[in-house]
């Protein structure tokens, strides 16, 4: 069974929902969510599926080490973002070649890039009179939302549609897509060789 952490910033409903995909699975498990906010709602909703869940600061994301070390710790084999907000460093990266993905509100390439996130996007979207929007799954790099493409879905935008209505037809499909592309590239993995906490 693979090993899955979950970084999150805000609220948690994708992650959520991720873990209770996962719990009765038995391709893999989320056994770690990892948060830069220390009273972010995610790391709550972790906690109440006996999640292990950590809190890290600046610093510790892109000068100590630590995460990477709570990664190898916990024998993590697949990274998964849902609501993260900041660029995954490079030692992370080159861990985890292949490993690291991101799910993005809207369909990129465009309306992609740094700022981009929740409602901003969807504002975007709809000030432009787009026909259609919907989620994004792509590899994470070193650059905001230019990893390659895996999965896109779309939804149709009704002349009738708000901000919040047309961000509750996109999350409606996170919720239905994302835990299974993250399990069919889950159960593809190749085994990796997971440094111990005093290597990475």
């Amino acid at each position: 069974m693979r090993n899955i952490a979950i970084l999150a910033s805000g609220n948690g409903t994708n992650a959520e929902n991720i873990i209770k995909y996962f719990s009765n699975r038995n391709t893999a498990k989320v056994s770690l969510v990892l948060s830069n906010k220390r009273h972010a709602q995610v790391l709550k909703r972790a906690e109440a599926h006996d999640i292990r869940t950590v809190f890290f600061e600046y610093k510790e994301f892109y000068n100590t080490g630590k995460v990477l070390r709570y990664l190898s710790l916990y024998k993590i084999d697949f990274i998964v973002l849902a609501g993260f907000l900041w660029l995954v460093p490079e030692s992370i990266i080159e861990q985890y070649p292949g490993r690291i993905i991101n799910i993005h509100p809207a369909l990129l390439p465009s309306y992609g890039g740094k700022g981009m996130y929740g409602e901003a996007v969807h504002k975007a979207v709809i000030e432009s009179h787009d026909k259609e929007s919907g989620i994004t799954i792509h590899y994470v790099n070193k650059l905001y939302d230019k990893g390659d493409i895996i999965f896109q879905s779309r939804v149709k935008i009704d002349p009738s549609d708000t901000l919040v209505l047309l961000a509750e037809k996109v999350h409606a499909l996170e919720y239905i897509h994302y835990p299974e592309v993250i399990e069919d590239l889950v159960v593809k993995l190749p085994d990796m060789l997971i440094k111990s906490p005093e290597e990475a």
